[in-house]
Protein backbone atom coordinates (compact mmCIF):
# COMPACT_ATOMS: atom_id res chain seq x y z
CA UNK A 1 0.00 0.00 0.00
CA UNK A 2 1.23 3.52 -0.67
CA UNK A 3 1.61 6.19 1.76
CA UNK A 4 -1.07 8.54 -0.16
CA UNK A 5 -3.31 5.30 0.35
CA UNK A 6 -2.51 5.28 3.93
CA UNK A 7 -3.02 9.10 4.65
CA UNK A 8 -6.27 9.33 2.33
CA UNK A 9 -8.03 6.26 2.09
CA UNK A 10 -8.23 6.26 -1.78
CA UNK A 11 -5.01 6.38 -3.87
CA UNK A 12 -5.27 10.13 -4.45
CA UNK A 13 -4.01 9.62 -8.16
CA UNK A 14 -7.06 8.05 -9.07
CA UNK A 15 -9.53 10.49 -9.34
CA UNK A 16 -12.53 8.17 -9.23
CA UNK A 17 -11.27 6.41 -5.99
CA UNK A 18 -11.96 9.94 -4.86
CA UNK A 19 -16.11 9.12 -4.10
CA UNK A 20 -15.03 6.94 -1.11
CA UNK A 21 -15.64 8.72 2.10
CA UNK A 22 -13.53 8.27 4.91
CA UNK A 23 -15.93 6.22 6.77
CA UNK A 24 -15.28 3.52 4.04
CA UNK A 25 -18.46 3.78 2.50
CA UNK A 26 -18.54 4.44 -1.27
CA UNK A 27 -20.74 7.41 -2.74
CA UNK A 28 -21.69 6.86 -6.25
CA UNK A 29 -19.37 9.08 -8.83
CA UNK A 30 -20.73 10.18 -12.24
CA UNK A 31 -20.07 12.23 -14.80
CA UNK A 32 -22.10 14.85 -14.72
CA UNK A 33 -24.61 15.28 -17.86
CA UNK A 34 -24.48 18.49 -19.92
CA UNK A 35 -27.12 21.11 -18.67
CA UNK A 36 -30.12 21.59 -21.11
CA UNK A 37 -30.26 25.08 -19.83
CA UNK A 38 -27.99 27.77 -19.24
CA UNK A 39 -29.52 28.43 -15.63
CA UNK A 40 -28.49 24.83 -14.23
CA UNK A 41 -25.06 26.23 -13.45
CA UNK A 42 -24.57 28.69 -10.96
CA UNK A 43 -23.79 31.85 -12.05
CA UNK A 44 -20.66 32.15 -9.60
CA UNK A 45 -19.72 28.94 -11.38
CA UNK A 46 -19.55 30.10 -14.87
CA UNK A 47 -17.76 33.31 -14.00
CA UNK A 48 -15.17 31.22 -12.32
CA UNK A 49 -12.22 32.14 -14.14
CA UNK A 50 -9.32 29.92 -12.28
CA UNK A 51 -7.52 26.66 -14.03
CA UNK A 52 -8.73 28.06 -17.54
CA UNK A 53 -5.13 28.18 -18.63
CA UNK A 54 -5.21 24.20 -18.32
CA UNK A 55 -8.28 24.19 -20.50
CA UNK A 56 -7.55 20.19 -22.19
CA UNK A 57 -5.08 19.01 -19.84
CA UNK A 58 -5.61 15.61 -18.50
CA UNK A 59 -5.92 14.18 -14.76
CA UNK A 60 -2.84 12.04 -15.42
CA UNK A 61 -0.69 14.39 -16.67
CA UNK A 62 -1.37 17.08 -14.55
CA UNK A 63 -1.21 14.57 -11.26
CA UNK A 64 2.32 13.55 -12.55
CA UNK A 65 3.72 17.21 -12.81
CA UNK A 66 2.45 17.40 -9.13
CA UNK A 67 3.63 14.38 -7.66
CA UNK A 68 7.08 15.12 -9.36
CA UNK A 69 7.05 18.08 -7.45
CA UNK A 70 5.25 18.12 -4.53
CA UNK A 71 3.35 16.07 -1.71
CA UNK A 72 -0.30 16.75 -3.18
CA UNK A 73 -2.38 15.34 -5.99
CA UNK A 74 -4.25 17.11 -8.73
CA UNK A 75 -7.36 16.77 -6.90
CA UNK A 76 -6.37 17.64 -3.81
CA UNK A 77 -4.59 20.90 -5.15
CA UNK A 78 -7.56 21.83 -6.77
CA UNK A 79 -10.15 21.11 -4.16
CA UNK A 80 -8.12 23.10 -1.86
CA UNK A 81 -8.36 25.66 -3.95
CA UNK A 82 -12.36 26.02 -4.73
CA UNK A 83 -12.55 25.43 -0.91
CA UNK A 84 -10.70 28.86 -0.56
CA UNK A 85 -12.73 30.70 -3.41
CA UNK A 86 -16.50 29.23 -2.10
CA UNK A 87 -16.55 30.11 1.57
CA UNK A 88 -19.00 31.64 2.96
CA UNK A 89 -19.77 33.14 6.24
CA UNK A 90 -21.38 29.87 7.05
CA UNK A 91 -18.41 27.38 5.82
CA UNK A 92 -17.41 25.44 2.40
CA UNK A 93 -19.99 25.50 -0.45
CA UNK A 94 -18.57 21.45 -0.72
CA UNK A 95 -22.09 20.62 -2.00
CA UNK A 96 -21.78 23.28 -5.10
CA UNK A 97 -18.05 22.25 -5.49
CA UNK A 98 -18.66 18.52 -5.74
CA UNK A 99 -21.18 18.85 -7.99
CA UNK A 100 -20.03 21.44 -10.60
CA UNK A 101 -16.28 20.25 -10.22
CA UNK A 102 -15.93 19.11 -13.88
CA UNK A 103 -17.43 22.99 -14.94
CA UNK A 104 -15.01 24.66 -12.09
CA UNK A 105 -11.81 22.52 -13.07
CA UNK A 106 -10.91 21.53 -16.62
CA UNK A 107 -8.79 18.90 -15.84
CA UNK A 108 -11.67 17.56 -13.49
CA UNK A 109 -14.19 15.12 -15.01
CA UNK A 110 -16.43 14.14 -12.26
CA UNK A 111 -18.48 14.93 -10.06
CA UNK A 112 -17.75 14.60 -5.85
CA UNK A 113 -19.87 14.03 -3.21
CA UNK A 114 -19.53 16.69 -0.56
CA UNK A 115 -17.21 14.03 1.58
CA UNK A 116 -14.79 12.98 -0.60
CA UNK A 117 -14.69 17.17 -1.44
CA UNK A 118 -14.00 17.45 2.61
CA UNK A 119 -11.38 14.29 2.42
CA UNK A 120 -9.29 16.14 -0.36
CA UNK A 121 -9.27 19.14 1.26
CA UNK A 122 -8.16 17.68 4.86
CA UNK A 123 -5.77 15.58 2.92
CA UNK A 124 -4.51 18.59 1.78
CA UNK A 125 -4.09 20.53 4.82
CA UNK A 126 -2.68 17.37 6.43
CA UNK A 127 0.03 17.04 3.58
CA UNK A 128 1.17 20.85 3.46
CA UNK A 129 1.57 20.64 7.65
CA UNK A 130 3.90 17.41 7.16
CA UNK A 131 5.77 19.16 4.17
CA UNK A 132 6.08 22.41 6.51
CA UNK A 133 7.34 20.40 9.38
CA UNK A 134 10.14 18.12 7.14
CA UNK A 135 11.34 21.27 5.95
CA UNK A 136 11.82 23.29 8.85
CA UNK A 137 13.66 20.65 10.39
CA UNK A 138 16.16 20.55 7.84
CA UNK A 139 16.49 24.05 7.92
CA UNK A 140 16.78 24.00 11.49
CA UNK A 141 18.70 20.79 12.09
CA UNK A 142 22.01 22.17 10.14
CA UNK A 143 21.96 19.63 7.19
CA UNK A 144 22.26 22.57 5.08
CA UNK A 145 24.39 25.53 4.44
CA UNK A 146 23.11 28.73 4.25
CA UNK A 147 23.84 28.33 0.78
CA UNK A 148 22.04 25.21 0.34
CA UNK A 149 18.95 26.72 1.81
CA UNK A 150 18.88 29.37 -0.43
CA UNK A 151 19.57 27.73 -3.87
CA UNK A 152 16.55 24.96 -1.67
CA UNK A 153 14.14 28.24 -1.30
CA UNK A 154 14.65 29.31 -4.75
CA UNK A 155 13.58 25.87 -6.59
CA UNK A 156 10.29 25.50 -4.50
CA UNK A 157 9.44 29.44 -4.41
CA UNK A 158 9.48 28.88 -9.06
CA UNK A 159 7.13 25.67 -8.15
CA UNK A 160 4.98 27.96 -5.76
CA UNK A 161 5.06 30.99 -8.73
CA UNK A 162 4.61 28.05 -11.34
CA UNK A 163 1.34 26.96 -9.62
CA UNK A 164 -0.15 30.24 -8.38
CA UNK A 165 0.49 31.24 -12.53
CA UNK A 166 -1.59 28.10 -13.28
CA UNK A 167 -4.53 29.51 -10.97
CA UNK A 168 -4.53 33.21 -13.15
CA UNK A 169 -2.59 35.15 -10.43
CA UNK A 170 -0.61 37.41 -12.24
CA UNK A 171 2.72 38.26 -10.47
CA UNK A 172 4.56 41.38 -11.47
CA UNK A 173 8.10 41.00 -11.19
CA UNK A 174 8.15 43.58 -8.31
CA UNK A 175 6.03 40.80 -6.44
CA UNK A 176 7.65 38.21 -7.45
CA UNK A 177 11.20 39.64 -6.19
CA UNK A 178 9.38 41.08 -3.13
CA UNK A 179 7.97 37.59 -2.45
CA UNK A 180 11.51 36.16 -2.52
CA UNK A 181 13.31 38.61 -0.53
CA UNK A 182 10.31 37.99 2.19
CA UNK A 183 10.53 34.12 2.66
CA UNK A 184 15.07 34.52 2.83
CA UNK A 185 14.47 37.57 5.21
CA UNK A 186 12.57 34.65 6.99
CA UNK A 187 15.19 31.91 6.79
CA UNK A 188 18.20 33.99 7.77
CA UNK A 189 15.57 34.11 11.00
CA UNK A 190 15.76 30.69 11.17
CA UNK A 191 19.09 29.77 10.48
CA UNK A 192 19.95 32.19 13.33
CA UNK A 193 17.60 31.10 15.87
CA UNK A 194 18.56 27.59 14.96
CA UNK A 195 22.03 28.31 16.07
CA UNK A 196 21.33 29.55 18.96
CA UNK A 197 18.93 26.83 19.91
CA UNK A 198 21.85 24.45 19.11
CA UNK A 199 23.90 26.04 21.03
CA UNK A 200 22.02 26.47 24.30
CA UNK A 201 21.32 22.30 24.05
Amino acid sequence: MSDDSQADGPADDDPAAASTTSTGSSATETSPSPPTDGDAVPPDVRKYERFKKMDGAQYDRVNDFLRDRTYVTAREWAIARLCVDFRTETGVEMTKIGENLPELVPFMTDTYSPQAVNQARASFEEKVQKAGATFLYGAMSGFFTAEELDEMMYEVTEVAKFLLEVEGVDLSVAEELDAEDRVSEVMREVRESSETLRDDL
